[in-house]
């Protein structure tokens, strides 16, 4: 059991890195349509926002796993839909400022 929970983690880590990365001006990671659309000079604040945006969703993953097992540790009801809400609002934020920055440094998502 302890195996899901460290397999989580592992995933929301990789997450964060990749988006560490982005955040850093590493943008290999981001489809080379936005990357070949991004200007030069917005290269660097368009990264830290993908990049905001993947640690967010990364970060919030790593938390939904220690909610998760802090539920099933200590049978504590609210602990779950609480870990719930956290993994929502954490995806919800990285995808609305990824896809901020992709409307405005790429005038679109597509």
């Amino acid at each position: 059991m302890v195996v899901t929970y460290l397999i989580v983690i592992a995933l929301g880590a990789l997450i964060c890195v990749l988006g560490i990365l982005n955040m850093r001006g590493n943008l290999s990671s981001i489809h080379w349509y936005h990357r070949q659309r991004v200007t030069e000079e917005n290269k660097r604040v368009f990264g830290r926002l993908v990049g905001g945006g993947t640690l967010a969703v990364g970060a919030s993953v790593i938390l939904f796993s220690v909610f998760l097992w802090l539920h099933d540790k200590f049978a504590l009801f609210w602990i779950l839909p609480a870990g719930l809400c956290l993994l929502f609002a954490g995806i919800a934020a990285g995808l609305i400022l990824s896809f901020y920055a992709m409307i405005k440094y790429n005038k679109g998502i597509f």
